[in-house]
């Protein structure tokens, strides 16, 4: 009788080593950072060329600003000395080299650079913006809750006809009608610019200025000073930020309704959780994301409206600036105003967009 000998199983051996590759650091969220930086820089590219292509169909700079002041053999002259005889193909090239050496050119009709235009009033513009969005936030966002609260009765039919009475008005002309009311027939408002002429000569005697008012006004430590600001700015704040807050407020009232149909509100419902404690604790910070988002978008929104805002309050920014410069056919400082804004809106919606994926992780896949 034969004995059949088994083999002893074979022994695992140690698990193989994972296969090594690159990784970003900080895994989907570095991965995510790299690709949305890496889009600037077509972004970018597609907005300048843009923005010198329809520069150019309006027709020669030099001709257009300085035409009917010189004869035309200056302006013959004027326009070679400029390069604008040369092919458009090889003026697009140098001008693509020029911005990305941060050359962004220079007025014609007062000579000064382009970068020193956004280093005096661009902040001027960045304050305007900021008291915008402090408008749109809190206008639309609790107006929102309350129309999300109110879903499918008057309230909520109210608050959305002024959502969109608020987004489809335009900037100038709620400009002049809160002019008019509040620093016409109320007199209670300054009806233009930043801060009046006492504060702004006070302005002169600090060291280094900011240029945006409210922060000079806090380094002089005058309250007067501060208060003055604050006034100049409620009107045109309200203005621009109201374009925003008619956003904000259908935003909100969309999520909010979205998430009391989710089932964890569903179960506190069941629980006898009120009504207003579900939009208050449930549903208030999850519809607050996309804000962050939307925010981004509305940079460009806001920079937009900024040029009509300032124009009628004669705020002096960069839309004041680029009015006056329309008005003298100075193409050029249009064109790298434009162009510089572009890159500006290009960079917020990065850092918007890291903001919205450290907040929310689901953005990085």
């Amino acid at each position: 009788m034969s004995t059949t000998i088994q083999a002893a199983p074979a022994r695992p051996g140690p698990p193989s080593a994972p296969k090594k590759g690159f990784r970003f650091p900080g895994g989907n969220l570095g991965r995510y950072i790299a690709v949305r930086f890496l889009l600037i820089i077509p972004t970018v590219f597609i907005l300048v060329t843009m923005v010198f292509l329809l520069m150019r169909t309006i027709g020669d700079p030099i001709t257009a600003a300085l035409g009917g002041r010189l004869t035309a053999a200056q302006l013959q002259e004027r326009i070679h000395e400029a390069g604008y005889d040369r092919p458009v193909l090889v003026q697009y090239f140098e001008y693509l080299g020029q911005v990305f050496t941060g050359n962004f050119g220079t007025a014609i009709s007062d000579g000064r650079p382009v970068i020193e235009l956004i280093l005096t009033y661009g902040a001027a513009t960045l304050e305007l913006a900021v008291y915008a969005l402090i408008i749109a936030f809190i206008v639309g966002i609790p107006l929102g809750m309350v129309a999300a609260y109110f879903r499918d009765k008057w309230p909520d039919a109210v608050l959305r006809i002024m959502a969109i009475l608020f987004y489809a008005t335009p900037v100038f002309f709620s400009g002049l009608l809160l002019k008019l009311v509040f620093a016409v027939w109320l007199n209670v408002l300054p009806v233009a610019g930043r801060a009046s002429t006492r504060t702004e000569l006070e302005f002169t005697t600090l060291e280094n200025p900011s240029g945006i008012y409210l922060v000079d006004a806090i380094k002089l430590g005058s309250p007067a000073a501060v208060a003055d600001v604050l006034q100049h700015a409620v009107l045109p704040g309200i203005a621009l930020g109201l374009l925003t807050a008619g956003i904000f407020l259908r935003l909100v009232r969309t999520n909010v309704i979205g998430t009391l149909s989710m089932d964890y509100v569903d179960a506190a419902r069941s629980r006898g959780v009120s009504e207003y404690r579900l939009v208050r604790h449930h549903a208030y910070k999850p519809a607050l994301i996309p804000i962050i988002t939307v925010i981004g978008l509305q940079i460009a929104l806001l920079l937009g409206g900024a040029v009509l805002t300032e124009t009628t309050f004669e705020w002096k920014g960069l839309g004041f600036k680029l009015a006056e410069y329309l008005s003298a056919r100075d193409f050029i400082a249009v064109q790298g105003i434009v162009a510089l804004l572009a890159v500006v809106v290009a960079l917020s919606n990065f850092v918007v967009d890291i903001i919205a994926a450290i907040i929310d992780p689901r953005v990085r896949y």
